[in-house]
């Protein structure tokens, strides 16, 4: 597994698979880099995939000191410098797109083209969920609030067809004080100042029946980022990639060229 050591420290673990234009994959988060696994040969067909565990996740280190999105963005070049690539591609879903704008805001001249998914810009133009949503993540068991955050991701019927294992609900292997740092980070993130800088061509997605991270931020994305282009997937969840998989990949790859 290789590592690269970030500016303070800290082994941060990526992977590289397929072949041709780089295409950086970023996850949700308290989640790894098989956040992507259901759908990551999509894209391996035709591109350079590079993921990272960030930190608190996976291989990586698990540092016992605050962090946040701006500062897992500069990890993601951290990488990139430690693969010699100059630009590439960017997808980010959930915090992932949180980090992702913070890429294209900070390192402009590495960000080819941007594509935020079933994310949003933080702060207090946001729009944030519903009590009733918080209110079943904080069920009073763990089977409950799995339960809970599957209806969140994913349609009854799809779940009837796939009964797992899910990638999406979080790395096992996280101690629950990486679990905080990474609310903590999600949570303080606020962009909507920096977002009318991006250059880069981007390209917003999110499920129309997505209560996780609600809808209405997708439209205030594609407003605030100049030219970014809007697509919205029916019926779809906050997992769109997954369980939409053809409709999703086909989306992100034609915007990419």
């Amino acid at each position: 597994m290789p590592y690269v050591v970030a500016a303070d420290g800290v082994r941060v673990a990526y992977q590289v698979r397929g072949g041709g234009d780089p295409l950086v994959l970023l996850s949700g988060q308290a989640n790894s880099h098989h956040w992507w696994d259901g759908v990551r040969d999509d894209f391996d067909a035709a591109r350079r995939t590079i993921t990272l565990d960030y930190r608190g996740t996976g291989d990586s280190d698990s540092p016992d000191r605050p962090f946040g999105t701006r500062d897992l963005a500069d990890d993601v070049m951290a990488v990139l410098d430690d693969l010699g690539v100059e630009r590439a591609d960017v997808y980010g879903t959930s915090m992932g797109g949180r980090v992702a704008q913070w890429c294209a805001v900070r390192h402009p001249s590495r960000v080819r083209s941007l594509v935020l998914g079933c994310t949003s810009p933080g702060g207090r133009h946001a729009v944030e969920r519903d009590d009733a949503v918080r209110r079943s993540l904080a069920a009073p068991t763990p089977a409950e609030s799995r339960r809970a955050l599957l209806s969140l991701m994913y349609t009854p019927a799809w779940l009837a067809e796939h009964p797992g294992p899910h990638h999406t609900l979080g790395d096992p292997t996280m101690t629950p004080r990486a679990r905080r740092r990474h609310l903590a980070a999600s949570d303080g993130h606020d962009a909507w100042d920096a977002l009318p800088g991006i250059g880069a061509p981007t390209l917003v997605l999110h499920g129309t029946d997505d209560r996780l991270n609600p809808t209405a931020n997708a439209p205030l994305l594609a407003d605030r980022i100049p030219g970014a282009r809007l697509h919205l997937i029916e019926g779809a969840r906050h997992a769109y990639f997954e369980e939409f998989r053809t409709t999703a990949g086909e989306l992100v790859l034609d915007f990419l060229g």
